[in-house]
């Protein structure tokens, strides 16, 4: 996958808090901080990785960015053909002018499509709503991509509800990118499907990247999955970013304890290899709380007592390496076996 340098993307100490409310009055008594201090950029035909467990903030990391939600702080900058665009900035009608770069593949395939519509109106509707096409120049790119997706012709007028779940997320993905976006953010895009047909949705989306050129987001928990499609991976963990490498580098080498929990729970394919699988104690730390030092040094087994009380930055251990840990550099974590190159 050929990658271009050339930042499309950058996300500047993004911070999303969402309000705790309480009483009859429903008074402000804290926030939810579900993105707290978040930065990185993607590179123009990238595919960045985040992951993390449920509640770590990726998803509405993903949204901020789309301005599904409005951040609380931080910026946006989209490196387009005409400038820098300040996404977070942008008012109404100029976002829906910009979202036509920019488009979403959401995790549930049978929550994201109108059971009411057809394939052609579900996936031409953004055609209609930024007047790109209508009558019969509309239903040819609306064939043209269902073709793209793997779809047929004759799924044109059918309703959601008479297909797979594999081919409902293809559905998903051909109205998603009937724009010809830049930027593309899949938010989980095939946890909600079997083990059989995420493979599949993955070679498609890594063909469609490479058939138009698209930088991908790719929001998901599962590291083998993220492995596969992602050049470079960012961990989360109580909405911030603990760890952040390239995708081989971090999966064999992780500087991070959090990420190597992670990484002990991908299977592995040789059942000889037995690795002891690492059981963080405690719950994750409560985004609507405030914890003295590193927010996961209750669950680090490796903790000291500088990481109760001094919060670590993200730093750069090595070059392109980047860890929000005091003790990255006399820890030495056991990742996951390297991809070896296979012969002709």
């Amino acid at each position: 996958m050929t990658v271009e340098h050339k930042p499309l993307l950058e996300v500047r100490n993004l911070k999303k808090y969402f309000p705790i409310q309480q009483g009859i009055l429903r008074r402000t008594r804290g926030y939810v901080k579900a993105v707290d201090d978040v930065s990185f950029t993607i590179g123009a035909g990238e595919t960045l990785g985040l992951v993390g467990e449920s509640g770590c903030g990726k998803t509405t990391t993903g949204r901020c960015i789309a301005r599904v939600y409005q951040p609380t702080a931080g910026e946006v900058l989209f490196h387009g053909d005409e400038g820098i665009i300040p996404v977070n900035r942008l008012e109404k009608q100029a976002l829906k002018s910009f979202r036509k770069h920019m488009q979403m593949i959401f995790q549930d395939p049978y929550a994201s499509l109108n059971p009411r519509m057809t394939v052609l109106e579900l996936v031409g509707e953004p055609l209609l709503a930024h007047g790109l096409a209508k009558g019969r120049e509309l239903e040819d790119r609306v064939a043209e991509m269902l073709l793209a997706v793997g779809l047929k012709l004759e799924h044109l007028r059918r309703y959601p509800h008479s297909f797979s779940g594999g081919q409902r997320q293809r559905i998903g993905i051909a109205r998603a990118l009937v724009q010809r976006p830049k930027l593309v953010i899949c938010d989980e895009p095939v946890s909600a499907l079997d083990v059989s047909i995420q493979s599949q949705i993955v070679n498609l989306l890594q063909d469609l990247q490479d058939q138009y050129k698209l930088t991908y987001l790719f929001v998901a928990h599962d590291m083998s999955v993220v492995r596969h499609i992602s050049n470079r991976v960012a961990v989360m963990y109580v909405g911030r970013v603990v760890e952040l490498a390239a995708s081989e580098e971090l999966m064999t080498a992780p500087k991070h304890p959090y990420t190597e929990a992670l990484l002990s729970a991908v299977p592995r394919p040789n059942p000889t290899h037995q690795r002891q699988r690492i059981i963080l104690g405690g719950e994750a730390a409560d985004p609507g709380q405030t914890v003295p030092g590193c927010v996961f040094h209750p669950r680090c087994r490796y903790a000291k007592d500088i990481c109760r009380t001094e919060d670590p930055p993200l730093n750069e251990v090595t070059p392109n390496h980047y860890v929000a840990c005091h003790l990255a550099a006399e820890l030495t974590l056991e990742g996951i076996a390297p991809i070896l190159p296979t012969g002709d």
